[in-house]
């Protein structure tokens, strides 16, 4: 008989791998965090020896999400200026107030309470771009979470330093200090073209070449963007990048929501991950990633909520359909981003952007353990006819009962096991109190 820590059994198991199909009443066997086998659970119980068993009976158990868009710390600027288009929202409410609050504290407070609403919807990995990566990475080996922070740049002061030397110079010390860490991968995060200037993507584009970094930035994002980009310089942000060599399989394109076909010719040349936000799109009217066109040129899409300040959650199933529904509308194609490919979107994709499909992002045989339980029991998700459908049209977030990161359980039965709830939402609370005052200051004066 063989041994194993934990044999974890469940009603179904989606793997997230090319078309596979459910596999109902099987079992993972984890050793060391680590995916030893999948196998049918009768199998399971005559072969291995585990520490500890479980059942989920009436779960699905699925890799857990990628989150591959976030701004954590925003969290605490939720709901804080809503309806607003997104050149005012930034100029006029969230960069004066994170002139007046973002701090070492602000980041790693926000940054918990980030990853507690991430845990609680199944994510267990998150790409994110925003100052102070330190106190991010703090926070990320306390939830015990896979977290990708960057080295965030842009062309004006901000809290976190006073200006693009100081950024570089600050982030190469980050970079150093988390090499080989456990729980954090650094990025390179140039903000947008609209805010960080030629001479400094070309120091972004080489340190990242050097340390064999990922690039993120927001890319055409709406059409104002484009549309200074050409009244400047004559030529589409997209173009822009490719003539400066930074748009390459390195690069995380992030929303893409306006593209002809000159931009269409260079992504299928130059192969960039592309990162879809539905929801902060919709809510910002900044456009459509045009998600099918992409995915048959054979490019990675993967899936993002942006920050809670323009989303307004972290909920990657919420995301997941809206994806799924907007994709369908936009090419009134009903069968458009099935149910399966938005889960692949959510999961391995996002993985594959991030360069950890080896490591994450699906259920395999060697990869990390990282894995969610959905209780597809309740009312809203009966009849079943087929799981997947039900996690992406009818399941909610308050449906995944039960989280493991690495192997190890960070929420059991709805409670998490690495954070304090309480203890955050106090801080929640404190935090909410000293920010609204300024917001009083900002309505009064907009």
């Amino acid at each position: 008989m063989k041994n194993c820590d934990q044999l974890v059994h469940a009603k179904w198991i989606i793997t997230a791998e090319s078309n596979q199909q459910p596999l109902e009443n099987h079992a993972l066997a984890i050793q060391n965090g680590k995916i030893l086998e999948i196998l049918p659970s009768s199998k399971a119980r005559l072969e291995y020896s585990a520490k500890s068993q479980s059942e989920y009976n009436s779960h699905a158990i699925m890799p857990g999400f990628v989150n591959t868009h976030t701004h954590l710390p925003m969290n605490w600027f939720r709901g804080f200026a809503d309806d607003l288009a997104l050149m005012n929202w930034l100029n006029n409410y969230i960069w004066p107030a994170e002139r007046q609050w973002v701090s070492y504290e602000f980041v790693k407070d926000a940054s918990l309470f980030a990853m507690a609403e991430m845990i609680r919807g199944g994510t267990t990995c998150f790409n994110d771009m925003y100052f102070f990566p330190e106190p991010m990475g703090e926070a990320t080996a306390i939830a015990h979470m896979r977290g990708h922070i960057s080295i965030h740049i842009i062309d004006f002061p901000t809290a976190w330093g006073t200006g693009p030397d100081d950024y570089f110079a600050k982030g190469l010390e980050f970079l150093d200090q988390y090499k080989n860490n456990e729980y954090v991968t650094v990025t390179m995060a140039p903000h947008a073209i609209y805010t960080v200037s030629e001479k400094y993507l070309l120091r972004a584009k080489e340190i990242a070449e050097k340390n064999n970094l990922q690039i993120n930035m927001h890319i055409q994002e709406t059409a104002d963007e484009v549309n200074q980009s050409i009244a400047q310089t004559g030529l589409r942000p997209l173009k822009r990048l490719q003539n400066i060599g930074l748009v390459s399989p390195r690069l995380i394109a992030v929303h893409m929501t306006q593209l002809n076909d000159e931009d269409y010719e260079i992504i299928q040349t130059q192969k960039p991950n592309i990162v879809h936000c539905p929801e902060s799109n919709m809510k910002l009217a900044s456009g459509t990633c045009q998600v099918e066109k992409l995915r048959k040129m054979g490019i990675n899409v993967a899936l993002g909520t942006d920050g809670a300040a323009s989303n307004n959650d972290l909920d990657m199933i919420g995301e997941m359909r809206t994806a799924a529904l907007l994709a369908k509308l936009a090419t009134s194609n009903p069968e458009a981003l099935k149910a399966y490919e938005a889960i692949q979107m959510a999961t391995i994709n996002g993985a594959r952007a991030l360069g950890i499909d080896k490591i994450t992002g699906s259920l395999l045989a060697g990869k990390s353990a990282d894995f969610i339980a959905v209780d597809l029991s309740e009312i809203e998700t009966q009849p079943l006819y087929h799981p997947e459908s039900q996690i992406v049209y009818a399941a909610s977030r308050n449906q995944v009962t039960d989280v493991w990161i690495m192997g190890k359980q960070v929420m059991k039965n709805r409670v998490l096991l690495t954070l304090d709830e309480k203890a955050l939402k106090e801080k929640a609370k404190l935090w909410k109190e000293k920010i609204s005052g300024h917001q009083d200051v900002l309505s009064s004066t907009s």
